[in-house]
């Protein structure tokens, strides 16, 4: 009971907020900044909010927006409330939303101003109020007058007796739901994950023992707050630390993103592979392939000082104060990877999903095994389900404080989550080694049946084709029972060199070369039958997964 509240996410806010009274909490980047105790008393202010409107515990509210203060604030008023908080990725399109909405029966819906315009107060009749997350001011409120009064008296408050000593924050524990986190998977169907106040607690627990993290210490947001990955460890782990959490409130190319650890220098990083590999490739992939710097990397006395110069450089490049730099949400190229462990960068790759809020596996860079990501976290455990007997691959399950309760409303769902014995269904595939590192091969769903019924994963062959010149990146498929590589050319590079369009002679050579590079690493089974290039980039999920499909019908 006493580890169970010390971890709590509501004690853990609550005792932040006590600590880091004046320090600064969050910043839009080059705008707003706002204190832990500026934090505290909106926080107040939502609360009363939530009140007035007979929102109970228990009770779903709903938030939608970009990473910004204000939604930061919202969903920590909300979870501190002991409503559950029902986050919406913003790139989501309005009848998604509002299907949320309904599903969730969320009784408030905090949003800003372009998706109040977008929204009917009929689509969501469910809806006591409409709330912009950014002013706290509503923009429609049912029922009486009474209750619109109450909430314009709320608005005018100033909330200065608000103080360190008066929180008194809602401490959920244990499997009582805290959050209702509606995925945006490669499936194309969106789920209502019920994550567990135990859940986020053991979030907090297993960061506390492996992020060194200060008060004061800087971190940038910049992955979808509305989605676990982000929200555990840029934003939830980092508030209760006292960190200055930095919302980065632009789209994050490359040139962004290393403007911002330029200004910011980040103590701890978290991205997705497609950044990472952008990364690589705009500022590292051009040096590696001059043919001297070629020649230099296989010399073995002289490619240390070589490797040391790239690996102080993209140390640089990454602001030069952070701690490690977390990969995850999807896999990591192996040439990227096999690049970064040269060097001796200071990464690692983990393995997490929304239902397991989201970490199951980690690493320190300091003990992670190339191509692995980790083994199981604090308060988890990671096993192969019906492995092959001459491979070890088999579906990753797991156990722990971390899994979900299952999907809303979806007991057919949840229960073919499960195996008879409780163990959660990844739906991934992968071995672990002897020591429990785990090696994801890729989704079960994905995997194709060579013709003599050989197991084909198409992450593989794509991770092959993205290292090709000219090449963005892939999609393979099957079709007709032959392998199609579905690859989108690298329209940045081509500029870069002066051809302003691809010509079909141009087209003809890129399909071939990639075609031919490829099927010379690949067994007789899984070579590539043929090459199509693809106009514009694959759709993808908020982590950067393709939706997979809408290419494979």
């Amino acid at each position: 009971m006493v580890k169970a509240l010390q971890w709590s996410p509501g004690f853990r806010i609550e005792c932040s907020i006590r600590n880091n009274w004046d320090r600064p909490a969050y910043t839009e980047w080059e705008g707003e900044t706002v204190t832990y105790a500026e934090v505290a008393r909106r926080i107040a202010r939502i609360h009363a909010q939530l009140e007035a409107l007979g929102v109970t515990r228990g009770d779903r509210v709903a938030l939608v927006g970009r990473n910004s203060n204000g939604w930061a604030i919202t969903f920590m008023g909300i979870i501190t409330y002991g409503a559950v908080v029902v986050p919406i990725l913003h790139e989501f399109k309005t009848s998604n939303i509002c299907h949320i909405v309904n599903h969730s029966e969320a009784k408030v819906f905090y949003l800003t101003q372009s998706y109040w315009e977008a929204i009917t107060e009929s689509s969501v009749p469910h809806v006591r109020a409409f709330i912009n997350s950014r002013t706290g001011v509503p923009f429609y409120i049912q029922g009486d007058d009474s209750v619109k009064i109450e909430l314009a008296r709320i608005q005018q408050r100033t909330w200065e007796e608000v103080t360190p000593l008066s929180l008194r924050y809602y401490h959920g524990m244990g499997d009582e739901l805290a959050e209702i986190n509606y995925t945006s998977g490669t499936t194309g169907f969106s789920k209502g994950v019920m994550q567990p106040y135990r859940a986020l607690a053991s979030n907090i627990e297993f960061a506390s023992g492996v992020l060194d993290l200060h008060p004061g210490d800087t971190v940038i947001s910049f992955l979808p707050l509305a989605h676990s990955y982000g929200q555990a460890f840029e934003f939830i782990y980092c508030f209760c630390r006292g960190n200055h959490i930095h919302f980065l409130t632009r789209t994050p190319s490359p040139k962004i993103i290393i403007e911002a650890f330029a200004a910011i220098k980040p103590r701890i990083i978290l991205l997705v592979p497609l950044i990472v590999e952008k990364l690589y490739r705009n500022n590292i992939l051009k040096i590696l392939n001059r043919r001297g710097i070629k020649l230099l990397m296989k010399m073995p006395i002289i490619d240390k000082p070589v490797l040391r110069k790239f690996q102080e450089a993209l140390t640089t490049l990454f602001g030069n104060n952070f701690i490690e730099v977390i990969i995850g949400g999807a896999a990591l190229n192996p040439e990227v990877e096999l690049f970064l462990k040269r060097i001796g960068f200071r990464y690692t790759v983990g393995f997490g999903m929304t239902e397991c809020a989201p970490i199951i596996t980690y690493a320190s860079w300091a003990t992670h095994k190339l191509y692995s990501s980790g083994r199981a976290v604090v308060n988890m455990r990671v096993k192969i389900d019906n492995p092959n007997p001459l491979t070890g691959v088999g579906e990753i399950v797991m156990k722990g404080d971390n899994v979900t309760l299952g999907y809303y409303k979806n007991p057919e769902q949840t229960a073919a989550s499960f195996t008879p014995d409780g163990w959660f269904r990844s739906g991934d595939l992968g071995y672990l080694d002897a020591e429990g590192n785990l090696f994801i091969k890729g989704r079960s769903k994905n995997m194709i049946l060579g013709p003599s019924g050989q197991n084909i994963y198409p992450e593989e062959i794509e991770a092959l084709i993205n290292n090709q010149p000219y090449v963005q990146e892939s999609l393979v498929t099957q079709r007709n029972g032959k392998l199609i590589a579905l690859v989108v050319p690298d329209m940045a590079r081509l500029d870069a060199e002066g051809i302003e369009g691809i010509t079909d002679e141009q087209k003809e050579r890129i399909i071939a070369e990639t075609l031919e590079k490829v099927n010379e690493e690949l067994p007789a089974y899984s070579k590539i039958a043929t090459v199509q290039l693809y106009p514009e980039e694959f759709e993808k999920t908020p982590k950067k997964s393709i939706k997979r499909y809408l290419y494979t019908k």
